[in-house]
């Protein structure tokens, strides 16, 4: 079952490949993994890069969900230093695509959750000092995603 969802998923991306964002195996062999990218979206500190993000799909997939790692570092309150991602995910997990999680993750980048952050430095810098914040996130932006 798992790898019927997963081939669909592909079909489906193949098909529509939603705009800031696009995902495909590593290997055609191993659809278990794949390899996503996400634009940094305009008017953000992100703009310009290209983030790079494992997808590792379980062997129950869809009844549990994809685990999603930046492999590119960056600065932001909902990103473990280990590329993890703090997300909530509400409502039916199961009607949630992997382009709709990837669009997610990517208004997440414009849009970080502050409340319970993965990286506190960054979400202290994003509430009290903006400015900081977004000159750093330029900078590893520019230093690991350009």
């Amino acid at each position: 079952m798992a790898l019927a969802c997963i081939m669909k998923e592909l079909k489906d991306i193949k098909q529509d490949t939603p705009e800031y964002v696009n995902a495909r195996p590593y290997y055609p062999d191993d659809m278990f993994r794949w390899q996503a990218t996400i634009l940094g979206p305009p008017g953000t500190p992100y703009q310009g890069g290209i983030f790079f993000l494992d997808i590792n799909f379980p062997v129950d997939y869809p009844i549990k969900r994809a685990n999603f790692k930046f492999t590119t570092k960056v600065f932001h309150p909902n990103v473990f230093p280990n590329g993890n991602i703090c997300m909530e995910i509400h409502g039916n997990q199961r009607a949630l695509t992997i382009s709709k999680l990837l669009l997610s993750i990517c208004s997440l980048l414009d849009d970080p959750n502050t409340d319970d952050p993965a990286n506190p430095e960054a979400a202290h810098l994003y509430r009290f000092n903006r400015d900081k914040y977004n000159k750093i996130a330029r900078q590893w932006t520019r230093k690991y995603a350009m």
